[in-house]
């Protein structure tokens, strides 16, 4: 059984010839004529995605992107010790890296928007789960190049490792003025190509491909050493902020879990609430009547059950209501708290509405321009939520999508657009309607 096993685990007659994947690999480095204009067109699509917020988009430009190249010719490269495909691979990923972050910067300079959706967020604090993506990422990519059996592999790699978009956040950054960004996302793209290199070393040295003695042992000791240092620079950072990431994560919940258990007053309402993971802070901002000292002081009390003894909490007063009244004013104090604590639950409703108006009005601006995009014809569109009224008259809740084409569309790209509704908009039903 256990012998059946490992045989399966072999590649048997799956090896390639090392002559066909060295020529393999040797064609895919070179950034001249179409391969360079692949890459200026890929990084262009990307940072629109990026711009738009569309991870459709982006993964579409990942996948024509020819940047896997030079980066498993560097692997590749130090692990037959082929110095001069070394160094032609380190040439053209220095000039693969800097044309992508021209262009980039060139895209963001000129486009009229400049928010930073989330995906542009997503790429400027890499981790060292980033480090585990790239390197399996990497194995993979170098197993298929070494197989005759190569199947989806490359194009799955270049999704899951995800050079392009690091590329365009920092070309962001730099358009922006934002060094934090610029740096994040830099880091992250030399996360992704030093760990893929270091996949594809161990994979040429566990296939035992031929190798280039260097002249002397020494050399072969200091090149040795010299990957070793580059991969423990790249990597100790990355642990280190996937340790924040998780501590963070950790206060985060245990702030909600504070505040849903300990942080209730008698006639008081929780307007709002503020948790900063980052300095640590937690502030809440009250309706109601007057919140006394003694109270602060035993909710404060309570932030150590909780694993936030470290944590600074900042209690602020809306509405408040003063208890010192005399008798004869009881009744018009009473009803006075009363419309108080009405404006005040009045208000945070009204916040509340206003908040999910401004989220559907920005998530219908992104599904317009990711529609747009892919059907170039639309000439405007219409999202609103609707309630829907069956045969027996019971309601149900549904979303209402009214979009205008130059021209008419065919039946699968009317389900490929209702498919791309239900799930932009998280729902299981969409009412389509063409004018």
């Amino acid at each position: 059984m256990k012998s059946d096993f490992t045989d399966r685990l072999r590649l048997k007659d799956e090896k390639e010839n090392p002559e066909i994947v060295n020529n393999n690999i040797q064609s895919g480095i070179v950034f001249r004529g179409t391969n360079l204009w692949i890459l200026v067109f890929a990084i262009f699509v990307a940072s629109l995605g990026l711009n738009v917020n569309s991870t459709a988009v982006i993964i579409g430009a990942m996948l024509i992107s020819p940047l896997m190249g030079p980066i498993m010719g560097i692997g590749y490269s130090v692990g037959i010790n082929n110095a001069t495909i070394l160094k032609k691979s380190i040439y053209n990923y220095l000039v693969a890296t800097f044309t992508a972050l021209t262009t980039s910067t060139i895209y963001f300079l000129i486009t009229p928007l400049y928010d930073a959706h989330s995906e542009i967020l997503a790429r400027t604090t890499p981790t060292v789960y980033d480090v585990v993506i790239a390197l399996f990422g990497g194995f993979a990519g170098m197993l298929a190049t070494a197989s005759k059996i190569k199947g989806n592999v490359i194009p799955g790699v270049a999704i899951a490792t995800a050079l392009m978009p690091p590329l365009c956040t920092a070309g962001y950054g730099i358009a922006t003025l934002r060094l934090n960004f610029f740096l994040g996302a830099i880091y992250l793209y030399i996360i992704n190509s030093v760990f893929i290199a270091v996949a594809a070393f161990l994979v040429v040295k566990s296939l035992r491909y031929p190798r280039i003695h260097m002249a002397t042992s020494n050399l072969e000791i200091v090149a040795k050493r010299t990957i070793y240092l580059v991969v423990l620079i790249t990597l100790i950072p990355s642990v280190y902020f996937a340790y924040d990431l998780v501590k963070r994560d950790e206060f985060n919940k245990n702030a909600e879990k504070f505040i849903s258990i300990e942080a209730n007053f008698p006639n008081d309402y929780l307007l709002n609430k503020k948790i900063d993971s980052k300095e640590r802070h937690i502030t809440l901002i009250y309706g109601g009547r007057e919140i006394s000292e003694a109270e602060i002081k035993t909710l404060k009390g309570k932030l150590k059950n909780y694993h936030l003894q470290d944590t600074k909490l900042n209690i602020r007063q809306g509405f408040a209501y003063d208890n010192a009244r005399d008798e004869s004013s009881d009744k018009t104090g009473d009803q006075t708290f009363q419309l108080l604590q009405q404006a005040s639950f009045e208000l945070n409703e009204y916040k509340r509405k206003d908040d999910s108006l401004r989220k559907l009005t920005e998530l219908g601006k992104d599904i317009h321009s990711e529609l747009k995009i892919i059907y170039p014809s639309l000439i405007s569109s219409i999202l609103q939520p609707a309630i829907k009224f069956n045969k027996d008259s019971t309601p149900a809740s549904t979303f209402l999508a009214v979009l205008k084409y130059n021209g008419k569309l065919q039946k699968p790209d009317l389900l490929k657009i209702e498919t791309l509704l239900k799930k932009r908009l998280k729902t299981d039903s969409v009412l389509l309607i063409l004018e």
